[in-house]
């Protein structure tokens, strides 16, 4: 059966945008990749809307060290025992990407303590001085306005499930809610009774819970930890400790599960929204006071 020409072509057309394809897939996969921020957990270093650039190929050489700004699957992931499976869910589809700040290293001794009131935290017995950590006091916003949430509600929604409307935002008590550095803050969303559970953030973030043998690791939801870090893994933790679910709730990640390092903030917008796009069709007018112009192209430390 002899074969067309226009099929010929066809077929060759095909065959050069799945190598393409596979090319883009592989760089993606082993040399950088482009991460935008879902969560509060690293404010005031990284905001929702922000768009990062990450290398994943020194990874590959070199490993992750105090202080680097990592992204890396979930954790708390159901993996596939199935090694192809499990392949596909780490670099295709699959676990949830988490971007947290380096704290511990394999080999090092990490210690959680209240000290005057303040968490603080002792690095191979010595304390930390975290400059990078969140200054600004935490403000909780409903995600929906004041007629959906009462549409939920009647619905006999839990306290529970009402924590899911609602987000922490960093926000300067000195300046009023529509003038404010990081977010835009609506004064009919601000959430005055707060919900009894609170997603990613800390039930108890101070408490002080008695006396642990410090030669045993434990972690408890709370800034009281011990931990004595084994081969390949890693202590990680948000530098909005008040708003991050990180290593103080599901304890130490391997290293297998880190596949990149945050460098570069590529941009910057007051928006939630996957596609900046959506946000542009949505809001067309609005959408440009929420550029955050000053943190565009810049390094993150």
């Amino acid at each position: 059966m002899k074969v067309s020409t226009k099929q010929t072509g066809f077929l060759a057309t095909v065959k050069e945008i799945a190598g393409l394809l596979l090319i883009v897939f592989l760089i993606r996969t082993v040399g950088f990749g482009l991460y935008q921020v879902p969560t509060g957990s690293m404010e005031t270093t990284m905001l929702v809307g922000e768009r990062f650039f990450a290398d994943k190929l020194s990874y590959w050489f070199v490993k992750p060290n105090h202080s680097n700004i990592i992204a890396f699957n979930s954790p708390l992931f159901d993996y596939s025992k199935n090694k192809i499976a499990r392949l596909f869910q780490e670099y295709v589809w699959g676990p949830e990407n988490l971007t947290k700040r380096v704290i511990g290293i394999p080999g090092d001794h990490v210690q959680g303590k209240v000290e005057d009131g303040k968490p603080v935290i002792y690095l191979n017995g010595v304390k930390l001085e975290e400059t990078y950590l969140n200054k600004y006091p935490l403000l909780y916003v409903w995600k929906v306005d004041q007629a959906d949430l009462a549409e939920l509600i009647q619905r006999g929604i839990s306290p529970d499930q009402l924590g899911k409307f609602v987000v922490p935002k960093s926000y300067d008590p000195e300046k009023p809610y529509d003038h404010q550095q990081f977010y835009d803050i609506n004064p009919s969303r601000i959430v005055h009774d707060i919900p009894l559970v609170m997603p990613g953030t800390l039930i108890h973030p101070i408490k002080d819970l008695g006396a642990f043998p410090e030669d045993k690791n434990y972690w408890t939801n709370t800034d009281i930890f011990n931990v004595h870090l084994g081969p390949n893994e890693y202590w990680v933790m948000g530098d909005n400790r008040l708003g991050s679910g990180d290593s103080r709730a599901f304890g130490p990640i391997d290293g297998h599960l880190i596949h990149g390092r945050i460098l570069w903030r590529i941009w910057s917008i007051d928006s939630d929204e996957s596609w900046w796009i959506v946000d542009l069709i949505k809001h067309p007018i609005d959408f440009w006071k929420k550029i955050r112009w000053s943190r565009f192209f810049q390094l993150v430390k």
